[in-house]
C-alpha cells in the first residue's frame, strides 16, 4: 500500500468493488426516499427516488466509467502540472514571450517606426459637390451650414428689422422666397 502515498497516484476502474458501491448507495437512497416519503410527502419521496437510481444507472450505461476516467485524467494532469519543473519552466517562457512582445511594441512607438495611420475619409460635409469612385453622396445626406460673415446691424434698423433679416435668410435658403 506504499504505493498509495506518491503524488499523482489514482487507482484504476474496477468493475468488481465498483458495482456493489453504487448498488449500495442505491439501495441507501431508496431506504432514505422511503422516510422522506412517510415525512415529508410523495413529492420529497419520488425525488429521493430519482436520486438514487442515478448510481447504478451509471454504472450500467458506462458513464460512470467515463466520468471515472476523466476524473483520473484531470487529476493526473493537475498533479502534473504542478510537480513538474519542465512545464514550470515553459509557463516562464510563455510569460518572457508575452513581456517581450509588450516590450517591442512599446519600443517601437517611442521611436517612430509606428505603421502610419490611415486617412481618415471625408465626411459627408467636406464631400459635398465631389465626385468619387462610389459616386455622388446619398440623398439623405444633408450639407451642413457654411459658416458665414455675420451680417452687421445697419445704424437705422430696430431689433425687429434684424430677425425678420435672418427669418428672410433662412427662407431663401429653404427657397420659400
Amino acid at each position: 500500500m506504499w504505493f498509495l502515498c506518491e503524488p499523482g497516484y489514482v487507482p484504476d476502474f474496477n468493475d468488481l468493488t465498483l458495482l456493489p458501491f453504487c448498488a449500495g448507495l442505491t439501495l441507501l437512497g431508496l431506504i432514505a426516499s422511503w422516510a422522506a416519503w412517510r415525512r415529508r410527502g410523495l413529492a420529497s419521496g419520488v425525488r429521493g427516488v430519482a436520486w438514487s437510481l442515478l448510481p447504478v444507472s451509471l454504472y450500467m450505461t458506462g458513464l460512470l466509467e467515463l466520468l471515472w476516467d476523466v476524473v483520473k485524467s484531470v487529476t493526473s494532469w493537475v498533479t502534473h502540472l504542478i510537480f513538474s519543473p519542465t512545464v514550470w519552466a515553459g509557463v516562464a517562457l510563455f510569460g518572457v514571450s508575452v513581456v517581450l512582445y509588450v516590450v517591442s511594441g512599446v519600443a517601437r512607438t517611442r521611436r517612430g517606426d509606428a505603421p502610419e495611420k490611415v486617412a481618415k475619409p471625408k465626411q459627408v460635409s467636406d464631400a459635398i459637390g465631389e465626385l468619387t469612385a462610389s459616386g455622388p453622396p446619398a440623398a439623405s445626406a444633408k450639407p451642413t451650414k457654411q459658416a458665414k460673415p455675420a451680417k452687421a446691424p445697419k445704424a437705422g434698423k430696430s431689433q425687429e428689422s434684424s430677425e425678420f433679416d435672418e427669418i428672410e435668410d433662412i427662407l431663401k435658403r429653404h427657397g420659400i422666397n
